[in-house]
């Protein structure tokens, strides 16, 4: 079985590249959104002395995103109103890539069961924003490897991607609402503009 969800939208980018706080800026505007999977389960499992993280055993996180991924989905599924999400199951397949996993067709057959809305946004990496903590250790250089892959799997599985501009994210939740306007989401723009 297949689902298709026209109403979800995928925010998806590197790490630290503004996301949450787009996605915040958006609900702030009335537009609910899905929260970022691997920032919950790296809380949980801190909380909980638990082994399925990035820096410990890599193979547990894997599944254990996805699984969580899907679970976002299906809540949200179906979306009578533009919905957004912190990133998608494909974003679980390109770190099971860059990882090296080997049950890789496992989170491909996600990725083609379920599906998001046709247009994808992707918020580069910027340097000047990024910021590490507890959740996010990396430093820059190591995420910099993160953002073509993105993009060849989104694209690679049939989404069209809009990158968002480096502006503030007043300007980006604007940016974002301007897009699905033109796509043929029926958003009032003026209220929008407003806040209501």
């Amino acid at each position: 079985m297949c689902l298709s969800n026209t109403n979800l939208f995928v925010i998806s980018g590197g790490p630290g590249a503004g996301k949450t706080t787009l996605l915040q800026e958006l609900e702030k505007r009335g537009f609910p959104f899905a929260p970022d999977p691997p920032r919950q389960i790296i809380q949980e499992q801190v909380q909980r002395g638990g082994i399925a993280l990035p820096w410990r055993d890599r193979r547990a996180f894997t599944l254990l995103w996805l699984e969580r991924s899907i679970e976002l989905y299906l809540t949200h599924t179906p979306s009578t109103r533009p919905t957004f999400s912190e990133r998608g199951i494909p974003d679980t397949l390109c770190y099971a890539r860059r990882i090296g996993f080997a049950d890789e067709e496992l989170i491909l057959d996600a990725c083609r069961r379920y599906r998001y809305a046709p247009v994808v946004f992707l918020a580069p990496l910027w340097k000047e924003i990024y910021e590490t903590d507890n959740e996010r250790k990396e430093e820059f250089v190591e995420i910099e490897r993160t953002y073509e892959p993105l993009v060849e799997v989104y694209s690679g599985l049939g989404y069209r991607l809009i990158e968002l501009p480096k502006v503030s994210p007043a300007q980006r939740a604007q940016f974002v609402l301007e897009q699905l306007r033109l796509v043929g989401c029926p958003i009032d723009i003026q209220a929008v503009k407003s806040g209501s």
